[in-house]
């Protein structure tokens, strides 16, 4: 789960971390009282879900009140577009506007899980305000890290190296470890996968502020902390994936036209392969899960159905602890339901499969049976071919 930057800040606040003045605001007058209150130069910044915003128009400088109303005016409710957000855009409900600083130097620092490791990471670079990604490219040299016992936690020595590798002047070190150190607090008692400042900037003033705030936490761990999973904002995910988690399903909208309804993880990923290895584009990724019922089945076909861009489905079921039987009945039941009027191809195996063939092929709807992923994938991928000439 993602949260906003507003948020992530709040965040890092109760955690010691400093960060600049400031207050979120859903209207432009809103916008202009903050800004009053900070002294007139303020930065307005769109609060949407995804980075790039300062290249998208998102991100703009008010010089008073007056210009803070009609920049905040200028973002709200305009659709912006980044590399993040796909061609279609996020709305702008809000936008945090914070006071301007005297900036004399912008860092990047970041805390991550290190699979590889299974250690937390910290990644740090004296490229502040530049997607890590690019820096990783183009100057990979650039990027430190340093990774975490999790037996002794984040040692003040690794901060102080940290600090020195980064160039900060002397006076400066004992704060960056402080800094770290919370980061680190907040990384580990909140069940957060991603913590990012990117810029991490240090101002003339001589103080380290959290400039940028970006937090993602583990949907596992949510449970322990309900006051986060509170911050999750619908607003920002596609309704079709909430609709779909609500109900225990796995779900992920992707931009192809085969809708996709298996069950385990791994196999739904397999299908989408496979798909594509035909030459079919997947329209998402669909787990119903071990215990799925017809109930479950039902509703994930209304969900596939629900997109405009699906002209064909393809359930691939291996029937462990799940019976295909079980699974057919949910089929022949959901497509009578939803009047399923696309190519439907079905793959079943495991336990009951003999069964669940019979309830399929006696069900009067025109499913078309496959026995292996390949005979699947290649009926459904020319199934929707055909039904386009």
């Amino acid at each position: 789960m993602n949260v906003h930057e507003y948020q992530a800040k709040e965040i890092f606040q109760r955690f010691g971390i400093t960060i600049p003045k400031g207050r979120v605001a859903s209207t432009p007058e809103e916008a202009k009282g903050i800004a009053r209150e900070l002294g007139g130069t303020c930065v307005i910044k769109a609060q949407i879900l995804a980075g790039g915003r300062g290249k998208a128009g998102g991100v703009k400088l008010a010089r008073n009140p007056e210009e803070a109303e009609q920049r905040a005016r200028e973002i709200l409710g305009k659709k912006l577009i980044t590399h993040q957000t796909g061609p279609q855009g996020r709305e702008v409900r809000r936008v945090l506007v914070e006071e301007g600083l005297n900036i004399e130097r912008e860092l990047y620092l970041g805390i991550v899980l290190d699979r590889s490791q299974g250690r937390a990471a910290f990644i740090a670079s004296v490229e502040g305000g530049v997607e890590i990604e690019e820096v990783a490219r183009k100057t990979p040299e650039k990027i430190l890290k340093e990774v975490v016992d999790p037996a002794v936690g984040l040692l003040a020595f690794q901060g102080r190296r940290l600090a020195y590798a980064l160039g900060l002047p002397h006076q400066q070190v004992g704060g960056f470890v402080s800094f770290v150190q919370s980061l680190f607090q907040v990384f580990m008692e909140l069940d957060v996968s991603l913590a990012e400042i990117n810029p991490l900037v240090l101002t003339r003033e001589g103080k380290l502020m959290a400039l940028d705030a970006k937090m993602n936490f583990d949907n596992n761990g949510l449970f322990r902390h309900p006051e986060i999973a509170s911050l999750r904002d619908l607003n920002e995910e596609e309704p079709k994936e909430v609709q779909a988690s609500n109900l225990g399903l796995s779900y992920i909208a992707l931009d192809g036209n085969i809708g996709c309804m298996v069950n385990g993880a791994g196999l739904a990923m397999a299908t989408m392969d496979i798909i594509k290895l035909y030459g079919g584009e997947p329209a998402n990724f669909l787990d119903v899960g071990g215990g799925a019922t017809r109930d479950n089945v039902t509703e994930a076909f209304k969900i596939l159905l629900s997109d405009d861009r699906v002209k064909g489905v393809l359930v691939n079921i291996f029937g462990g602890i799940m019976r295909c039987d079980v699974i057919a009945q949910g089929v022949v039941e959901a497509a009578r339901k939803t009047k399923v009027t696309v190519p439907l191809v079905v793959r079943l195996q495991g336990t009951n499969v003999d069964l669940g063939r019979k309830i399929l092929s006696e069900s009067g709807l025109a499913i078309i049976p496959a026995e292996t992923m390949a005979e699947a994938a290649e009926k459904i991928v020319g199934a929707v071919r055909n039904s386009k000439n």
